[in-house]
């Protein structure tokens, strides 16, 4: 049973789409380390410190959302594929290399999850007496959000390029598969 041209139109235009996703989260992680807050902005009292809110809050809320679904949208089509395969072809197995790039992206999804959750709230405002942690004021560190946009096109590359070599060693064991009925008949 052949896939039809029209679902691997599908899978195509979801990879594209969580590429698309995952290069808006790198330009608005860009943007955020642009606009982070910097030590001018600091107020300091003599005891209590306060940080004005930055745009950066809001850039990074906005970078974190396209990245979750740049990854969601990625794994899904990874999965929904893979299982489509395995039900319609028993013997079909997913490349090694698909589950290396599946594990790289969940590894570089976690520490840029982290990175981005941790910046983004430390450019909220931090009132005196209150700060960020313990009453205390933090800045978040110069090339913190580039840091974390290079993960963010490390796990979505990662995670679309595991489908493709998915899709791809589909075809390359369809057309071998044609091969060796040829050569029978």
């Amino acid at each position: 049973m052949e896939k039809p041209p029209r679902c691997k139109f599908t899978v195509f235009f979801f990879i594209i789409i969580s590429l698309s996703l995952g290069l808006i989260s790198f330009v608005l992680c860009i943007a955020a380390e642009i606009k982070r807050n910097k030590e001018e902005d600091l107020r300091w009292n003599g005891k209590l410190c306060y940080l004005p809110s930055s745009k950066a809050f809001g850039l990074g809320i906005a970078a974190l959302v396209s990245f979750f679904l740049a990854q969601i949208i990625g794994n899904s089509i990874l999965l929904k594929y893979s299982c489509w395969r395995r039900k319609n072809k028993p013997h079909f197995k997913v490349p090694a290399i698909a589950k290396i790039l599946v594990l790289i992206s969940w590894v570089s999804f976690g520490f840029a999850a982290i990175l981005l959750i941790a910046a983004t709230s430390m450019n909220r405002k931090q009132p005196y007496r209150v700060g960020w942690l313990k009453g205390e004021c933090y800045l978040v560190k110069g090339g913190t959000y580039v840091g974390s946009a290079i993960l963010v096109l490390v796990t979505v590359c990662s995670v679309n390029g595991s489908a493709f070599s998915t899709l791809k060693s589909s075809q390359a064991n369809q057309h071998q598969h044609t091969k060796r009925h040829k050569q029978m008949g």
